[in-house]
């Protein structure tokens, strides 16, 4: 295992000489913004691209997921509401919802309000099946107590940051 022990720009560096000291204690001095960042840059990279495999955006499963358990159809704004903290800065649904319509997945009502089609569930499906394989493989090796044990950290850090570590 290489130890990290500084920084020189965003990326931490590697120190060769680094032998007595426990994994343990290597690892606690590690930076936390790097290492956060750089798993969410490798898992939303690994999942965007196996989504891309099926013609589709991680978006657009986010909008086919909302329709889905919506118990009436949503308004873009309502969509919009409900994924920005979902969604990458300066981007918006729309593009998503528009290849959505033209494939015949959700369709619009006369108040201009989206709902799933049977095609776009049966598109959910299959992304569905494809979104547990994912999980699975990024939990990999990590019982669910670990998993659980790891978000309660990044939430204890979020809220001492004066951020909201409440789910969205």
């Amino acid at each position: 295992m290489r130890f990290y022990v500084g920084h020189h720009g965003n990326k931490p560096q590697v120190d060769p000489e680094v032998t007595t000291v426990s994994v343990d204690t290597a690892l606690a001095a590690q930076p936390i913004g790097y290492w956060s960042g750089a798993a969410n840059k490798a898992i939303i990279t690994h999942i965007r691209q196996a989504m891309a495999r099926l013609q589709v955006s991680q978006p657009q499963w986010w909008v086919l997921n909302q329709l889905a358990g919506a118990p009436t159809a949503m308004s873009q704004v309502e969509l919009a509401r409900r994924l920005r903290d979902y969604l990458d800065p300066g981007t918006t649904l729309g593009p998503d919802i528009d290849i959505l319509l033209a494939r015949g997945w959700i369709t619009t009502g006369a108040d201009g309000r989206l709902s799933l089609t049977g095609a776009g569930e049966a598109g959910r499906a299959r992304i569905k099946k494809l979104v547990l394989e994912l999980r699975a493989r990024i939990h990999d090796g990590i019982d669910d107590a670990e998993y659980v044990r790891a978000l309660g950290v990044l939430r204890r850090m979020i809220s001492n940051v004066g951020g909201d570590p409440d789910f969205p």
